[in-house]
């Protein structure tokens, strides 16, 4: 059980910015109060620009204070904090600025938002000629080929973020079609899970291919293949997306976990 006499302190960091601490085990609704009283007299009367607070991920409680007191999580800091089991746990870092709405709809979405997850968006364009060979691309990153395309940016469509990577690694502007494929993908060299859409980018003919011009710093080559050679070129994954892409019938979208079909 927590309890009502706890201290919350203001220190200040400089350039505008206050860092919260607290001693004590201070009940959460009596903590949240606390410390959104604290970042008010903070924002409000020290006229500062910024209030930081740090608390293990084991503290629980502290956390939700925290949001519930319109902080935002901004960050991790790993294996920080001693356990008495001799390990360390991560501390997260939290902050309010002068800007932050803290009350009403906006403020609890924003904060809110800091805190649950985000999945990666991934838009890859399905470029195929006439007999059915797909344009796959060699990366610099990685050791597997895979199509064009790359990661959606934050609040970039799907179809523009294609378009947008085409442009960037092969130096050609192309059509974006429909959807194709909606694929969820599990973590993989040492990326978080993603979900994965595949668009019809059409038809390419062996001069376009020519003409492509691969950026050198993510992409070295862009070169059509058959399904039977891209098993050599892509991970078992990518391969179960091309065969299921290979195999749609007209005008129908795929649903798939893993590459595989729903």
């Amino acid at each position: 059980m927590g309890e009502e006499n706890f201290t919350v302190r203001l220190h200040a960091v400089g350039d505008g910015i206050g860092e919260l601490t607290w001693e004590g085990e201070p009940l959460p609704d009596a903590l949240a109060r606390a410390l959104s009283h604290a970042g008010d007299e903070a924002i409000l009367a020290e006229g500062l620009r910024r209030v930081e607070a740090e608390v293990s991920v084991d503290d629980t409680a502290g956390r939700r204070a925290l949001l519930r007191a319109g902080f935002r999580q901004e960050g991790v800091r790993r294996q920080v904090r001693p356990r008495d089991d001799g390990t360390f746990a991560d501390v997260l870092c939290f902050a309010r600025l002068t800007t932050d709405r803290t009350t009403g709809p906006e403020g609890f979405t924003a904060v809110m938002n800091s805190v649950l997850p985000r999945k990666r968006l991934i838009a890859h364009v399905a470029i195929r000629d006439r007999d059915g060979r797909f344009l796959l691309c060699h990366t610099t990153f990685k050791t597997d080929w895979e199509l064009p395309g790359g990661i959606v940016e934050v609040n970039e469509p799907p179809r523009v973020g294609a378009a947008r990577e085409i442009v960037e690694e092969l130096g050609v502007e192309w059509p974006i079609g429909r959807l194709l494929l909606v694929d969820w993908l599990p973590p993989y060299l040492g990326w978080e899970d993603a979900i994965e859409l595949i668009f019809d980018g059409g038809t390419i003919t062996d001069d376009q291919v020519t003409a492509l011009v691969p950026d050198g710093q993510e992409i070295t080559e862009a070169a059509l293949v058959t399904l039977d050679q891209a098993r050599e070129l892509v991970t078992p994954l990518s391969h179960r997306r091309l065969s299921i892409i290979a195999e749609l019938e007209a005008g129908r979208t795929g649903d798939s976990e893993d590459g595989r079909l729903r």
